[in-house]
């Protein structure tokens, strides 16, 4: 358990993306939005399958050095993440440039009601394929469904 705070505390030291910097220009082509808006939902699913080998599958390789193991992955993401862990309305919004990496913003209901906005900062794997290299939460202010 204390692994999980020292992680948590070095997390938060990182500054989050600021979301208004660069704009949507990244050039992305319609089957990559759709198939970075396809890896987010096919993890929302995983986790209210509670599947954690499927929801880990989807995250960077960055990810899975970090937390080493399913357990370790889910058990940060069910004490930190838990409006994603347990999302009721999922709403996409736009895909933004930072720093040259794409991030998706997702508007995000949890079971508890609570409304935020997870900031995906997705990686392109040499393949081709899309993974999910990060998350960022933010207070949602705005209606989200």
């Amino acid at each position: 358990m204390r692994f999980f705070a020292v992680l948590i505390g070095c997390l938060l030291l990182v500054t989050p993306p600021a979301l208004a910097d660069g704009g949507d220009d990244l050039g992305l082509s319609g089957p990559d939005r759709d198939a970075i808006r396809g890896i987010i939902s096919a993890q929302l699913q995983a986790f209210k399958r509670d599947d954690g080998e499927a929801a880990f599958g989807y995250a960077s390789p960055t990810i899975h050095k970090i937390f080493q193991s399913i357990d370790n992955f889910m058990a940060m993401v069910k004490a930190s993440y838990y409006p994603v862990y347990r999302s009721e309305v999922v709403n996409f919004g736009e895909v933004l440039d930072v720093n040259g990496e794409p991030v998706q913003r997702v508007h995000i209901v949890g079971e508890d009601g609570r409304s935020m906005v997870a900031a995906y900062v997705m990686q392109r794997q040499p393949d081709g394929a899309w993974k999910i290299n990060g998350v960022y939460m933010f207070k949602d202010d705005a209606e989200a469904t």
